[in-house]
């Protein structure tokens, strides 16, 4: 049965979420405090876990609250775009694409594995790895048109995806 992304947006529903997310809540985590009273978060490397958080992931970036998914991303894909650029041109050319329906998940032979969803009937594969023990994305195998727009210039890039901004 494949596990539905559902779109809400009543009053204080968004900002809770990225609470949540910023607090490591609803994705499986289990906070550990290694030496120095920092707080380690951690994901059960398990196929469910993959998909609960790639559920919130997905639902997220369809609500437009775009701090928490780029905190999702891996290292190589953080390397791409900072997190304010990203926010900046999530900000001002907002995405909406539509609730994500999960369909599944599979491992693949390099150590990635695929998540399998759907949005408006359009079939789409995200690929994801255990880094640090946490569950990121890996925007480059997911999106690759995606790191060719984020390395342009805020203009152009507001140009290739149709945005214009007010500023």
């Amino acid at each position: 049965m494949p596990i539905q992304k559902s779109r809400r947006r009543l009053g204080l529903f968004p900002i809770a979420i990225a609470t949540a997310a910023l607090a490591g809540c609803g994705t499986g985590a289990k906070p550990t405090a290694p030496s120095g009273g920092r707080k380690h978060l951690s994901d059960p490397q398990t196929t469910g876990a993959l998909l609960a958080i790639a559920v919130k992931f997905n639902r997220d970036y369809s609500d437009n609250l775009d701090g928490p998914v780029w905190d999702r991303w891996d290292i190589a894909s953080q390397a791409i775009i900072s997190r304010s650029n990203y926010l900046r041109r999530h900000t001002e050319c907002q995405t909406a694409p539509g609730p994500a329906t999960i369909e599944g998940a599979n491992p693949t032979s390099n150590g990635y594995w695929q998540v399998h969803y759907s949005i408006s009937g359009y079939q789409f594969t995200d690929y994801w790895h255990y880094q640090n023990d946490l569950w990121r994305f890996n925007l480059a195998l997911s999106n690759p048109s995606a790191v060719k727009l984020y390395r342009l210039p805020f203009a152009a890039y507001a140009s290739a995806i149709g945005c214009n901004p007010s500023n």
